[in-house]
């Protein structure tokens, strides 16, 4: 390929070429090509020297093609028209016939409540599309899509660069989630009594500091920190610890652990949005936009249940 990049032919004289092979005369090309007759006989000349050979020869008022011309003809026509017809024709998109494979990044948040329900959709309406998902979260999606690791994200971000599109899916706040057989709690959890027990919390940074210590001047007594909430049921369960979580995360370890028990937490905790990501660049590519529509309408159903 480079060394057909480094050939000096300009492909537009191909395109002059086939107009004036077709409509046999200069005079005929140049009305078809908005072009003035000397600049289609400059690109004859131009397109004659480059392959060596003359391509036309006079016959009467119009012109013949040399037995070159007829070969340059027979191979160029149906490749120009190929080009035309991808550069013009709209994309199809068959969710029923595609074998697309999209990669899809998911914060440990998201995959137990979303990847099951998503999954089921593509079985029953793309059942060829295939997902590779990826763990991210709000410090690792930016270089994720823009080093295209994933085609679209769902999780909380902070800032996003420009041409990044963005849409936020929900924002369930968070809670207090507890085992009651052990934890103490009382009918309304204070601030005195939650500071005063022992907390598991999930820290990305992998150090003793959570959302609580992020966003409010207090620190808990941390007994321990984890990277993710997949292992948070099973810590709280059988114990006194408290864990603050996100509501939907919350939602789904009451699914598997119902005995276990959320309060408020005794503190203005606004929850984080959590959102839909997706570089510009992609908006337009259909198998993208399918799976965005499917996680829209997956969360739309879970959050109207919940």
């Amino acid at each position: 390929m480079n060394d057909i990049y480094g050939r000096n032919l300009d492909l537009n004289l191909l395109r002059v070429f086939v107009v004036v092979a077709e409509a046999g005369s200069v005079t005929a090309a140049a009305e078809r090509l908005y072009l003035t007759q000397p600049a289609v006989s400059a690109a004859l000349r131009r397109l004659a020297s480059t392959v060596g050979a003359p391509l036309f020869v006079r016959a009467g008022r119009g012109l013949a093609l040399t037995t070159r011309g007829e070969r340059l003809l027979a191979s160029a026509r149906p490749h120009l028209g190929a080009l035309v017809e991808a550069t013009l024709s709209p994309v199809t998109f068959d969710p029923k016939t595609s074998e697309r494979t999209v990669r899809l990044g998911l914060s440990d948040v998201t995959e137990a409540w979303l990847l099951p329900p998503l999954l089921r959709i593509l079985a029953q309406e793309a059942p060829r599309m295939r997902l590779v998902v990826l763990p991210v979260q709000f410090r690792t999606v930016v270089e994720a899509l823009n080093g295209s690791a994933v085609d679209l994200a769902v999780t909380v971000a902070d800032e996003l660069p420009a041409g990044t599109r963005r849409l936020e899916l929900f924002n369930g706040g968070f809670v207090c989630l507890f085992d009651p057989r052990h934890a103490r709690v009382g009918k309304r959890l204070t601030l005195e009594r939650y500071l005063e027990h022992e907390h598991i919390i999930v820290s990305y940074n992998g150090d003793l500091r959570g959302v609580i210590e992020d966003h409010f001047d207090v620190q808990r007594r941390v007994r321990v920190s984890v990277p993710s909430f997949q292992s948070i049921g099973a810590l709280v369960e059988g114990g006194a610890l408290l864990a603050t979580v996100p509501g939907m995360v919350a939602r789904d370890i009451l699914r598997l652990r119902p005995h276990l028990r959320t309060t408020p937490v005794p503190l203005p905790l606004q929850g984080t949005p959590l959102e839909l990501l997706w570089r510009g660049a992609v908006e337009d590519d259909e198998a993208i936009r399918f799976i965005r529509e499917r996680v829209v309408q997956v969360t739309k159903d879970l959050w109207h249940d919940a």
